[in-house]
């Protein structure tokens, strides 16, 4: 099983979900891409994470042009931009998808205020890709 999460800049929401879906299941292969690829991860995104126990430091923040001529079993786009904008891949996708969540980084108010909306996507993300890994994969792949 092999999974490619798309966003926008490859910093937060995708993360994220890559980070979950590695937690979920060893066994399946996670990528995760940007449009637009910032090219470093969201310092609060890897913080809300590491305070569950998934430590997605190590991740890197890659260009979607990485991934273009590879097989996937899923692509899955996890924000609207990606997701209109999404490219031809000139691999093979069994499974196009499209589970989207604001981007709590661009946030604007108190630290409390944008840490609030870092958690509650980061839920938002757990809840939505458990029910997709229990649903899709969950047996198949163990």
């Amino acid at each position: 099983m092999k999974i490619l999460i798309l966003c926008t800049g490859n910093s937060c929401r995708s993360q994220m979900t890559h980070g979950f879906l590695e937690s979920f299941n060893k066994n399946i292969i996670v990528f995760s891409a940007g449009m637009e690829a910032s090219g470093k991860l969201n310092e609060k995104a890897v913080w809300v994470m590491k305070e569950i126990g998934i430590d997605i430091s190590h991740h890197i923040s890659d260009p979607i042009d990485k991934y273009l001529d590879e097989e996937w079993d899923y692509v899955i786009t996890v924000c609207g931009k990606a997701n209109e904008v999404c490219p031809v891949f000139s691999g093979r996708v069994k499974n196009r998808l499209h589970i989207g969540f604001d981007d709590p980084s661009h946030a604007v108010g108190s630290e409390e205020f944008i840490m609030s909306k870092f958690y509650r996507v980061r839920d938002e993300i757990k809840n939505a890709f458990r029910k997709f890994y229990d649903e899709n994969i969950k047996g198949k792949y163990d």
